[in-house]
């Protein structure tokens, strides 16, 4: 397993698991499913509706915890200080462990900054070994870098080879700020596991797309989260570190960069209000919860 060394010298694993979209059926079993393979990093979400599920799995995987590279993220409904600080607390119940290894903000929305103080002072606390933001675009990691008290540690932003993300990449690499990508293989979009390039590049060293997109980003310095519910794509995706990209294939693959997302604009302001709005329905979903259990 390779390792990056994050700005406050925190060890973390360069290849993990994701469980975006791992229904609560599945998670438990997925995770203990990517420990047996050899993951130690997994990475969650309170918006993933999962984090009950990844603590059991850690609970039950026989892997001491201090071998596990942890990482949640506060949704925007718990943004603010005394609701981001509270939120954590119960991802840490849920996840049956007494410190996170990673946490970030999800969305650049809302009350950043409230929430983000009180991923410094659960910093200081030693509730979070490191801290970080998520899908935040270079002018608002720069913002938070220079403005906060501690510097985010990481930015899990869109990575793959149609948005490669290099002039972001190198605005990170300035403030120290390790780049995390999600969907690394673009969720196949556009073709991306036909491309006549990624393909020519694979049979070359008797790999799949999967390990060539995912051995490009490890070259790159990034960290990787595949996603897969499927204990054989879980060791296709982990086995990536027998071989090395030459210049020359990393040269053909940056050339796919289309420069831009494969997804949505978080500029956009229709995506804006669709955020908007996600957090008022949730916020009286809620409500409504909270009534019925009144009852």
């Amino acid at each position: 397993m390779n390792y990056v060394t994050l700005s406050n010298g925190v060890k973390m694993p360069q290849l993990g698991y994701g469980v975006y979209q791992v229904t609560k059926d599945e998670c438990e079993r997925c995770v203990l499913d990517a420990i047996k393979v050899g993951y130690r990093s997994i990475d969650t979400a309170q918006s993933y509706f999962n984090e009950e599920e990844v603590g059991n799995a850690i609970a039950k995987c026989g892997v001491p915890r201090e071998d596990l590279f942890i990482t949640t993220k506060v949704w925007i409904e718990h943004y603010g200080y005394a609701e981001t600080k509270a939120s954590v607390l119960e991802s840490m119940r849920k996840l049956q462990t007494d410190y996170l290894d990673l946490c970030l903000l999800h969305q650049p929305f809302g009350d950043v900054y409230g929430a983000y103080h009180a991923l410094e002072d659960l910093y200081d606390e030693g509730k979070i070994r490191a801290i970080g933001i998520s899908n935040f675009y270079p002018d608002r990691m720069i913002d938070i870098a220079s403005f906060a008290r501690i510097k985010p540690m990481v930015n899990q932003i869109e990575v793959h080879p149609h948005h490669q993300q290099a002039e972001s990449k190198a605005w990170h690499d300035k403030y120290g700020v390790q780049v995390e990508a999600w969907a690394p293989f673009g969720e196949g979009r556009g073709g991306m596991f036909e491309l006549p390039e990624l393909n020519a590049i694979g049979e070359k060293y008797g790999k799949t797309v999967a390990q060539v997109i995912l051995r490009w980003h490890l070259q790159r310095g990034i960290v990787v989260i595949p996603k897969s519910p499927h204990m054989e794509r879980m060791e296709e995706n982990f086995h990536v570190f027998d071989f090395e990209l030459t210049e020359e294939d990393m040269t053909a693959i940056a050339a796919l960069d289309k420069k831009q997302s494969s997804f949505f604009s978080h500029t956009d302001p229709n995506m804006v209000e669709w955020f908007v709005k996600m957090v008022e329905q949730r916020k009286k979903n809620n409500d409504c919860t909270k009534e019925q259990k009144s009852w």
